[in-house]
């Protein structure tokens, strides 16, 4: 299959996953030339060095060129087949780097896919496997994805520098996904919270909570925010704590916010009353931008619906991020699918941001790689 379709060719470092995943999908290969080439330390980092590896391990087949110094990358894609897997990501990004482009795959896969992650499980640049686990996994579940073997569990905390964190995953495989309609979003009706610490004073997630809600209560009564304190072997290697914040409609979306603070060493120590208070400003922002599915899991639900059956899928998104727009790139040159976009500004009913209705009709994507019982 992969012989025959045509390969497509990128130049620099930038979407590397997504053309990664993509490519695996569509079984085309792909080539990435110019990564980094200019850079004092060329080529491709440990952390996409790991993604790699990662993505050879539950793959058959597939075939994986690098050159000398890292810079150019060959990539023909195998079949999918899953299974029991145990990865240690990279500590330089956070396990959601992997996880992100994991959801995507796992429904497709030959046998279901169960994996243990090691690495850091939540950081500032990359999004938390608390937040992933809040919005992702409801989201996959529009699409149809459900069962008893779908979950996604934090065994250890691990903080950055040192990592030393513990997750698992396991998704049952599906021959085909529902089209879906999510164009209202609902009122917010909750708010759930998770404040975490570890190998620093219990009191720290006290302190986070009390001050995210002398800003949240103002606008809604029903706000839960749990704390976690792991000790001992679960705690991870290095000091820190964070919050991420979930807010649910009346209707089923969820949106997210979340923060960490700055690790040991790196740039100054944040105050957990200024990171509680930051927090639950960025979760009324990511309110404000609304839409069915907030903004980190924009590409997912896209990839989705493109992936779905022979059927007309809408959802009603706040403004697209950069990466979202790449994303609608990319899709159009692996599966030459293209949305169709409408604005929607914001009437008085709506309140907040405009917001952007995609629809596309599935290619009828088919799991070739399941097998037939």
């Amino acid at each position: 299959m992969a012989t025959q379709a045509h390969s497509l060719s990128y130049a620099g470092c930038n979407f590397l996953r997504q053309r990664l995943v993509l490519s695996t999908l569509s079984g085309r290969p792909v080539k990435i030339r110019k990564i980094r080439a200019r850079d004092d330390n060329p080529g491709l980092r440990d952390f996409e060095a790991s993604f790699i590896r990662l993505l050879d391990k539950i793959t058959n087949g597939s075939r994986i060129e690098i050159n000398q110094t890292g810079t150019t990358l060959y990539y023909q894609p195998g079949l999918l087949y899953g299974g029991s897997v145990e990865h240690d990501c990279s500590v330089l990004r956070s396990i959601g780097y992997y996880l992100e482009s994991l959801l995507c795959l796992a429904p497709f896969m030959k046998h279901p896919l169960r994996i243990v992650l090691r690495g850091v499980t939540n950081d500032q640049t990359d999004p938390s496997v608390d937040v992933l686990k809040a919005t992702a996994l409801p989201l996959l579940k529009q699409f149809g994805i459900d069962g008893e073997s779908f979950e996604l569990k934090i065994v250890r905390r691990g903080m950055p520098p040192g990592g030393g964190g513990e997750v698992f995953f396991s998704c049952p495989v599906r021959k085909v996904l529902k089209p879906i309609q999510l164009t209202d979003p609902g009122k917010i009706k909750r708010i759930r919270g998770m404040a975490y610490s570890v190998r620093v004073s219990p009191q720290m997630a006290n302190r986070i909570v009390d001050s995210a809600r002398s800003i949240l209560n103002k606008f809604i009564p029903d706000i839960y925010i749990y704390t976690d304190h792991m000790k001992g072997v679960n705690s991870g290697k290095s000091p820190g704590f964070g919050l991420s914040l979930v807010a649910e409609t009346t209707n089923g979306t969820f949106l997210s916010a979340e923060l960490a603070s700055n690790p040991p060493g790196q740039g100054t120590a944040v105050l957990p009353e200024d990171l509680g208070r930051n927090c639950a400003r960025l979760l009324l922002e990511e309110i404000y931008r609304g839409g069915c599915v907030d903004s980190t899991n924009q590409s997912l639900a896209l990839l989705l619906m493109t992936l779905g059956q022979q059927d007309v899928s809408k959802v009603l998104l706040g403004p697209l991020s950069p990466y979202t727009i790449e994303f609608l790139r990319h899709l159009k040159s692996f599966f030459q699918i293209m949305f169709k976009i409408e604005t929607r500004p914001c009437g008085e009913e709506l309140k907040g941001g405009d917001k952007v209705l995609m629809t596309c009709v599935g290619i009828g994507f088919s799991n070739l790689s399941k097998t037939l019982k």
